[in-house]
């Protein structure tokens, strides 16, 4: 059985094999709202065999009532102030998400913004590399005009400059031979 004894101690007295007591033992070892044992004293008799099963033994009903109103308030106020407390961490969650979101946004305002700029700088680059381009391949082609050109023109050079040496060539052997002519 179980029964409270004045001023707030318990009585727990029990009867059955050692290991399962040892065990139940451990177990009232409670030290959570609203209960808080300090110490457990054993004192070990032979079983009578009273016992058939667990009995909570109260005290006067007005008694017992006026303790488990005490209790319950203490519980409802302490229950009152971990909401509370839950309250003011899911405000201050709020905020810090407020801010994060805030944080995100600005961040993905300013990834926008370097997204436009990259591209405003691609398609600047682009229309620089098609000016580029359209250069490269008017020099490419004057290239080939000028070089056509060249050509002809040292064609026509060395046509005009062996006919040269052909007339120079003729003109000394006739120079020579109005030599051999004289002599």
């Amino acid at each position: 059985f179980v029964e409270n004894v004045k001023p707030r101690d318990v009585k727990i007295v029990v009867e059955g094999e050692e290991e399962k007591i040892k065990k139940f033992i451990e177990k009232i070892k409670i030290n959570e709202y609203p209960v808080d044992v300090k110490e457990i004293n054993v004192s070990y008799e032979e079983p009578t065999n009273e016992f058939k099963y667990f009995e909570i033994k109260r005290g006067d009903w007005k008694e017992e009532l006026g303790e488990r109103f005490d209790v319950a308030g203490a519980l409802l106020y302490k229950s009152v102030a971990l909401g509370e407390k839950s309250v003011a961490l899911s405000e201050k969650m709020l905020e810090k998400q407020d801010m994060t979101i805030s944080e995100i946004k600005t961040v993905g305002n300013k990834v926008d913004n370097l997204t436009s700029v990259t591209q405003n700088n691609f398609d600047v680059l682009n229309i620089k590399y098609d000016i580029i381009s359209q250069t490269m391949n008017k020099i490419f082609e004057e290239l080939i005009k000028e070089r056509e050109e060249t050509k002809k023109e040292l064609i026509k050079e060395r046509e005009e400059s062996r006919k040269s040496i052909e007339r120079l060539v003729e003109a000394i052997l006739k120079g020579k031979d109005n030599k051999n002519q004289q002599i």
